[in-house]
């Protein structure tokens, strides 16, 4: 079997080729819509995936090797994410589908992250850390379904570090060569400054410490501000990582999102897995951030379990959670 999968949530549109037997991943084309100031405008992102499109499905056509007859079915995040981006995206899958009269499968965007984990890492029974620009959350899979351990009470950590860059300047874009441009900042870093750390249980708060970074860039030096920020944000999520793990006594962590791709973040969490003797698993660069293929490969999952969505049911859901998505292949 042979799923295409489309992505376009936010600021990337992507295509990907996944396909049941190896490799998996036939194919991973993506562009990204960078705004030349400012914060992401929804309409500009999604004129930005229209135009962009075409090109974007004929290399990812070409680089699996195979013809749209070839698809065995359509695979689209219908959410969560930006209206318009998702409209973009669940526009031409159902086009696909109809034309090439294939099935066509809606999937949460979160459930895609956290299945390319499960097929990149090869992960046992972990806690996952999903972190990402609109995410950040700790599952435990259960019932066929991921239910939520903690949560973040207002904004996501990727969010929260993309806005802090823009107010320090840093940025668009946030991140250069795989680095966030906070984690590059904050390398210059010498002196730490006194920011607030919210931790409520098994949840993560914020916003607080963002006003506070945003309010101390006019009294520090730059560099500290991202050390301090970047430090506290990342100990957040150890310590509500480490007491999942801990109350679920489980001995295995798995990172996602896009926030996965932090060097920094990787080694703190390694730090605290090897003194509770377990073991941290990090999804690839390549797949942390926003894909197509993680699209295909869980559309392909559904698929194989029998799971299809009608047209008429093809409509995008902006705050679809992920604890709402049944995956009877999680028991």
């Amino acid at each position: 079997m042979i799923v295409l999968g489309i992505e376009s949530t936010a600021h990337t549109f992507g295509i990907g080729i996944a396909s049941d037997e190896k490799p998996h991943i036939l194919a991973e084309r993506r562009k990204t819509y960078i705004p030349k100031e400012g914060g992401m405008l929804p309409r500009e992102a999604a004129r930005h995936h229209s135009e962009n499109a075409s090109t974007v499905l004929r290399e990812a056509i070409q680089e699996a090797k195979v013809t749209l007859r070839d698809i065995d079915g359509i695979a689209v995040s219908l959410g969560p994410g930006l209206g318009p981006c998702l409209r973009t995206g669940a526009t031409l899958a159902r086009a696909l589908s109809l034309k090439l009269d294939k099935p066509l499968v809606g999937v949460n965007h979160s459930v895609a992250h956290i299945e390319i984990g499960y097929l990149t890492t090869n992960p046992n029974d972990p806690v996952i850390l999903y972190v990402s620009g609109g995410n950040t959350a700790i599952l435990i899979p259960k019932s066929k379904k991921f239910r939520v351990f903690g949560e973040t009470l207002d904004i996501p950590i990727g969010n929260a570090l993309d806005v802090f860059a823009r107010e320090a300047g840093l940025g668009p874009p946030y991140v250069i060569d795989g680095i966030h441009v906070v984690d590059k900042c904050a390398s210059e870093g010498k002196e730490f400054v006194n920011l607030p750390y919210i931790v409520k249980g098994q949840d993560l708060s914020y916003s607080g410490l963002l006003t506070a970074s945003v309010r101390s860039l006019k009294k520090y030096r730059k560099e500290d501000v991202c050390l301090s920020f970047r430090e506290i944000a990342y100990d957040m999520l150890v310590e509500a990582a480490e007491r999942a793990l801990s109350q679920s006594k489980k001995n295995e962590l798995m990172v996602v999102g896009g926030v996965a791709a932090s060097g920094v973040l990787r080694e703190k969490l390694e730090i605290m897995m090897r003194e509770r003797g377990g073991e941290v698993k990090v999804v690839p660069q390549r797949f942390a951030t926003d894909n197509g293929a993680m699209i295909a490969w869980t559309g392909l999952v559904y698929l194989k379990h029998g799971i299809r969505t009608k047209l008429e049911d093809s409509y995008v859901r902006p705050m679809w959670r992920v604890d709402e998505v049944d995956v009877p292949w999680r028991d």
